[in-house]
């Protein structure tokens, strides 16, 4: 992960998205995503899982965010409280790239 800052930051390489076992990202709540969708033709979706331990029972969700044809969306950041310690993402499709960046 690249951390940015005010004098900029070469952005990390994309990472191609996995549609069939997804991907991990360290979280410490300032990560933030660039999720580009490199398709010529149909919006693809990125789906964040989130789990919350609340009295010991785990609770878990997710949100997923729309990413139109040629369009590159910064996400987060992503409150370790809401989504823990590692960030579940998972695309509908490998035309969608991943950048994970954390914000200074």
């Amino acid at each position: 992960m690249t951390t940015s800052d005010r004098a900029g930051t070469a952005l990390p390489a994309a990472t191609v998205g996995d549609p069939t076992n997804g991907h991990t990202i360290v979280n410490d709540g300032r990560t933030l995503l660039l999720v580009e969708n490199t398709g010529s033709t149909v919006a693809r979706t990125v789906t964040l899982q989130m789990s919350k331990a609340v009295d010991g029972l785990t609770l878990t969700g997710s949100r997923t965010v729309s990413v139109a044809t040629g369009v590159t969306r910064l996400l987060g950041p992503y409150p370790t409280a809401d989504y823990g310690s590692a960030l579940l993402v998972d695309v509908d499709n490998a035309e969608l790239k991943i950048r994970a960046i954390r914000s200074a």
